[in-house]
């Protein structure tokens, strides 16, 4: 598995860049949103990617971060969303404001994607609840603060303020989780 890809950026479209690498140059798919943080022709950048093969193609997509990737990842496993179709989510979303749309249940945000209907927004916020907090929160906080990071979520604020919230509390993980939410949320209320 390619899992990411250092080059020089040749070429840069609406929502690829052809990447080169010395003696092969490669298209890469990327969300449009990104475009612009990539750089710009003659750049070099280290893009987090995913292969996807099928029975009549193979198509790189690349990201700017592992998380980036990872949700993309988690996006395609869903039945009905291909890889195209994760892409879109990803140019529309940040990472934090995906998690943030599907633990709202935020159906409306997902209707503005090209090719999301309520259907598929409804069966993506299903498959995704919970799942993207724990990629993340392990990924950024460690293990022992995912919980309280999925509570406070839960309770409606945004994974920015309650990651920042949980950090500015500094409670240990020797504590019970309940004691940790509520040391978390005295720091919200402030």
């Amino acid at each position: 598995m390619i899992t990411n890809i250092k080059g020089k950026i040749t070429k840069i479209g609406i929502d690829w860049i052809d990447l080169d690498l010395g003696p092969v140059a490669l298209h890469i798919n990327v969300p449009s949103s990104s475009i612009s943080s990539l750089g710009k022709a003659g750049d070099t950048v280290i893009l987090f990617t995913s292969l996807q093969v099928r029975e009549d193609s193979m198509t790189l997509y690349g990201f700017d971060s592992d998380e980036s990737r990872s949700s993309f990842e988690s996006l395609i496993a869903i039945n009905g969303v291909g890889p195209r179709l994760g892409l879109a989510v990803m140019s529309m979303f940040s990472v934090n404001d995906l998690m943030h749309a599907v633990n709202t249940e935020d159906q409306l945000a997902f209707s503005r994607v090209p090719g999301v209907g309520k259907k598929t927004a409804g069966r993506i916020i299903l498959e995704l609840k919970g799942q993207l907090n724990k990629q993340l929160s392990e990924s950024q906080l460690g293990e022992s603060s995912s919980e309280v990071l999925e509570a406070l979520t839960a309770l409606g604020y945004s994974f920015n303020e309650a990651k920042e919230a949980i950090r500015l509390s500094g409670v240990g993980t020797d504590l019970k989780m309940e004691e940790r939410v509520r040391a978390a949320l005295e720091h919200l209320s402030g």
